[in-house]
């Protein structure tokens, strides 16, 4: 397996690899609002880090994280800007993190997910926003042994209006060994 950065053609497996999960809970698939952004990654090659897990040129898994301004108020707050309730104090975001079925517990959302926080510390962000449906309890012990905690909830914009629970991770700075 390799875990390499997304690019523009892996869009129809990247869509695919979020539906499996989509359907595995019944949630419903909209792929001309709420899913448009997996069939043109041109803004997660852009303007992101984002990585795909792929072994035999299937994609087994993606995720990665996006920047923001840092939002107004102190670090863990959830509060409302623009109308939507966020996480304060953060200057980036976990995105689009789902491993197929038949990919998990190979270690794919963990080394996702640590990429995504080395790349947050390189850029020097203190503070990373991640909202991941209240359903998901994997990904948050996952997100929880890398520091995250849950400071809010909110209910998404998704076509079901699913519940999520709002975390903050804490990037830490590497110390000298």
């Amino acid at each position: 397996m390799t875990i390499r950065k997304v690019r523009l053609e892996d869009a129809a497996q990247v869509a695919e690899c979020v539906r499996e999960t989509y359907d595995e809970y019944g949630f419903t698939w909209d792929p001309d609002d709420y899913h448009a952004d997996l069939y043109d990654l041109s803004e997660y090659v852009r303007e992101a880090e984002f990585w795909v897990a792929e072994e035999d040129g299937v994609i087994l898994g993606c995720g990665g994280i996006t920047w923001h301004e840092r939002l107004p108020g102190d670090v863990g707050e959830a509060g409302g800007v623009d109308g939507t309730i966020r996480i304060l104090g953060t200057s980036a975001e976990l995105v689009r993190f789902y491993v197929r079925p038949s990919g998990r517990r190979r270690g794919i959302a963990t080394s996702i997910l640590e990429m995504s926080i080395e790349a947050a510390r390189v850029r020097g962000v203190r503070a990373i926003e991640i909202w991941s449906d209240k359903r998901f309890q994997d990904a948050h012990r996952l997100y929880q042994r890398y520091g995250a905690r849950i400071v809010g909830d909110r209910i998404c914009d998704d076509p079901d209006e699913s519940p999520e629970w709002g975390l903050v991770l804490e990037v830490q700075e590497k110390s000298d060994p």
